[in-house]
């Protein structure tokens, strides 16, 4: 799988409240529930390209987010673990919540009339369709998470003709799938929504579905009974589940299904072992409490903390613990900035209000690496990492690790790419002496400067 899995679609905010219900209202004959604890996380394509992420594989998300509490509360649980091409929202976000006790959702209140705006050639759209274009044009597949908000309607043409495998995942308020598609995932009761003569059997209905849909392949998902795959040519036959899952909440299952049946696809896997792997997947899902076991850390405060432009690190690092705020920190040599460089840093500023880094100051390198290095100058790595906007301050270090300077910091969290692991992090201890924590995010494969040396000695 050589590029990323790019996710089109429409995200929005799930919200779970538990608590116990053992009475009823005195003037309704309704459960009341004391609320114990609330719990947020990402619903339709954002709970698909999370959970696809879990996998350890590289996702881009497009999709339309707004600037509002939950538009911003979405992105923070995204940012850490997804790259995301935001495209404008009309409207707020659509936030769904559930009322459950005792494990059984009571009832569920959906707010938000958010839909996907602008067009390719609005200039002020440009640039975000620009960034889904080039995604799209990178992928190993795609996956459209389609819930009628207006995402997939926006890019239904670039959808059209792609070489990679294309699933679809449709919702009864959205559009009918591209022609070309390698899979469409319905549910039972979607595809009878789809299917435009009675509904008989699934094994009837998704071998017209091939037909009508022009599409390779539809697997109508039947939930503890597995799925039936239809595929062009008339082949078709049932994909039954490895084992009766125990679990009783199924939300999300449709969006684990539909993940795990595009990395299958975007691994090389026929599109019977997908959909088994997809089936499987979604079993194990439901068996360990489907979405509502995901346990996500709530995003950072949603209002920024006030320090003055140009401040230094450690003015923004006492400003954010002023304010009782989370201070993020990263260091290293960035030398030759990369996009992946890029996509480290902006993920490590989801997870806090405030992102300082640490940069090896030139002699430091030069140890390091040798006489040969930086290529680019200390004041000049420094400029450009200032430059970014997911960057608050900068700070310059002379050691061979960043430990004194994270002592004087004292964050709340140390962030490092992932080709490291915190036992052969030297600045490993420092961070725990001060209270923090080390976080360890995924690299984006295929980018680092040692490459881009040797391609431009290679090309010179």
């Amino acid at each position: 799988m050589s590029g990323p899995l790019v996710i089109v679609g429409d995200s929005l905010l799930d919200v779970d409240v538990e608590g116990t219900a053992d009475r009823l209202c005195p003037d309704a004959p309704v459960p009341v529930v004391e609320g114990q604890a609330e719990h947020h996380r990402p619903g339709g394509a954002g709970l698909a390209a999370l959970l696809a992420a879990r996998d350890g594989t590289r996702v881009v998300l497009i999709t339309a987010m707004g600037d509002d509490p939950s538009g911003r509360c979405l992105a923070g649980l995204l940012s850490p673990a997804v790259e995301i091409v935001r495209l404008p929202l009309r409207g707020t976000t659509v936030r769904k919540t559930r009322v459950r006790a005792r494990a059984q959702t009571l009832v569920r209140i959906d707010t938000g009339d958010g839909r996907a705006m602008g067009r390719p050639g609005q200039v002020a759209s440009a640039s975000a369709f620009a960034r889904a274009a080039d995604a799209l044009a990178s992928a190993s597949a795609v996956l459209v998470a389609d819930y009628g908000r207006g995402v997939a309607d926006l890019l239904r043409e670039p959808l059209r003709g792609l070489d990679v495998p294309l699933v679809w995942d449709p919702h009864p308020r959205g559009s009918l799938p591209v022609p070309g598609c390698a899979l469409v995932t319905p549910s039972e009761a979607e595809a009878r929504g789809m299917c435009h003569e009675p509904y008989v059997s699934p094994e009837r209905t998704a071998r017209r579905l091939v037909r009508d849909l022009d599409a390779e392949a539809v697997a109508i998902t039947l939930g503890e009974r597995g799925a039936m795959l239809a595929r062009r040519g008339g082949r078709f036959g049932p994909v039954p589940v490895p084992h009766v899952a125990a679990g009783t909440d199924a939300c999300g299952a449709g969006d684990r299904f539909a993940a795990a049946a595009a990395l299958a696809l975007a691994d090389g896997a026929s599109t019977e072992d997908a959909v088994a792997r997809a089936v499987g997947e979604a079993t194990r899902f439901v068996e360990e409490g489907g979405a509502a076991a995901l346990r996500l850390p709530r995003p950072a405060a949603e209002s920024p903390v006030p320090f003055a432009p140009g401040a230094s690190a450690f003015e923004v690092a006492a400003a954010v613990r002023a304010a009782g705020g989370r201070l993020i920190a990263t260091g290293g040599c960035f030398d030759l900035l990369h996009a992946g460089h890029v996509s480290l840093l902006r993920r490590a500023r989801a997870l806090g209000d405030a992102l300082v880094v640490c940069v090896n100051s030139d002699d430091s390198i030069r140890r390091l690496k040798g006489p040969s290095r930086p290529l680019v100058s200390e004041r000049d790595r420094v400029e450009v990492l200032r430059a970014l906007g997911c960057v608050d301050a900068v700070t310059v270090f002379d050691e061979e690790t960043p430990s004194q300077v994270i002592e004087r910091l004292c964050p709340d969290v140390w962030v490092k790419g992932g080709d490291y692991d915190e036992r052969s992090m030297p600045e490993a201890e420092a961070v725990r002496r001060t209270g923090g924590e080390v976080v360890i995010l995924p690299t984006v494969p295929g980018y680092s400067t040692t490459g881009l040396i040797a391609a431009a000695q290679a090309a010179s």
